[in-house]
């Protein structure tokens, strides 16, 4: 029999930021079937993170509001219990096993170490994960994209890297060495640090990395790379997510730009991202989620993928960080500085 292989909800275009083109052109495609009616009998999930800060907030934002679009309302026939670890592994062992003891409908697991801590503590559960960048590298499905437990599905956020290093490269022209500061004990942030340190040097770029363990050790980290960097790159890394105005503090006193994957962060203080927009992230997973609250078992909800990308800047973080925002590069984005965000 063939594995399953995650499904892509949106293709990225590869040509993203390509010469021939000004702006992005985007493709999309619905891989998903229609969800059936809501169950008439009230149901309860439990929602985990390993740190509350803005992208992942909105993720968890737009999971309640898809999941209300789609016939389970909070408070009226959900009931929604959420717990933040506040960047604590043995935090996040403990919210899993009351989780499981409390044997909700479903539980959803935001971001990678959740995800593998709420797997480890049950096999019967559903357990349906989000914003996990490398759900292989968190064995969470096998080489082939087949989960590795019956209980599991989910949606991850693995952004093709090619385009990201376009981004750079378009905000960043010259841009020769790049800074990324990383959480060793995020499997997702590893795995990203192994890829750029095999793609870079095949754009005339290489990666100075150095690890923070903990959201702490940020600013210091940063600091540590002063004069050895063109700028700062980081993805995807809740540690490094929730220490944003540390490092952007650290990279403004270098006067180099931070470059990162998700809006909230360019709001925060970076220059730029390239990257899903998280509340539309939670509402792609809020359909994954009602599946198996009308009645589907995980294995019969195939784990998704989505990458359609956004490209956000904000001119005044850009002026900060040394950075001339051209008309061509606010032609393809999102400006944040005149743009709210999605409520």
């Amino acid at each position: 029999m063939q594995a399953i292989k995650p499904v892509a909800i949106a293709l990225s275009v590869a040509a993203l930021f390509g010469c021939s083109q000004d702006k992005p052109q985007a493709t999309e495609q619905t891989a998903q079937e229609p969800v059936t009616q809501p169950s008439q009998e009230p149901k309860t999930i439990a929602i985990s993170a390993i740190v509350e800060h803005p992208s992942l907030n909105d993720i968890r934002k737009g999971l309640i509001y898809g999941l209300g679009e789609l016939g389970y309302k909070d408070g009226q026939n959900l009931t929604v219990n959420f717990q933040s670890a506040q960047g604590n592994m043995a935090t996040a062992g403990q919210i899993a096993k009351q989780f499981a003891a409390d044997n909700p409908d479903v539980i959803v697991a935001i971001t990678t170490p959740t995800a593998q801590t709420v797997a480890a503590v049950t096999q019967s559960i559903p357990l349906v994960y989000t914003a996990v960048s490398d759900p292989v590298a968190a064995k969470l499905l096998d080489e082939d994209g087949k989960p590795t437990q019956p209980n599991v599905t989910g949606l991850s956020s693995e952004l093709p890297l090619a385009p990201q290093i376009d981004m750079i490269k378009k905000v960043v022209p010259n841009a020769k060495r790049i800074g990324f500061v990383y959480s060793p004990g995020e499997a997702n942030s590893v795995s990203i640090r192994d890829r750029l340190l095999v793609e870079l040097p095949k754009r005339g770029m290489e990666l100075v990395d150095v690890p923070a363990n903990r959201s702490a050790d940020v600013a210091d980290a940063a600091r540590a790379l002063a004069g050895k960097v063109d700028l700062f790159y980081t993805s995807l890394d809740n540690g490094v997510a929730s220490a944003m105005e540390a490092l952007v503090g650290a990279a403004n006193e270098q006067k180099v730009p931070v470059l990162t994957s998700d809006e909230f962060s360019v709001r925060r203080g970076a220059t730029a991202a390239l990257g899903v927009n998280d509340f539309d992230f939670g509402v792609v997973t809020a359909k994954l989620v009602a599946d198996v609250l009308n009645g589907k078992s995980p294995s019969e909800v195939a784990p998704s993928k989505m990458n359609t990308m956004t490209f956000y800047i904000s001119p005044k973080h850009a002026k900060t960080q040394g950075v001339q925002v051209t008309d061509a590069l606010l032609k393809d984005a999102i400006n944040v500085d005149t743009t709210p965000p999605k409520e």
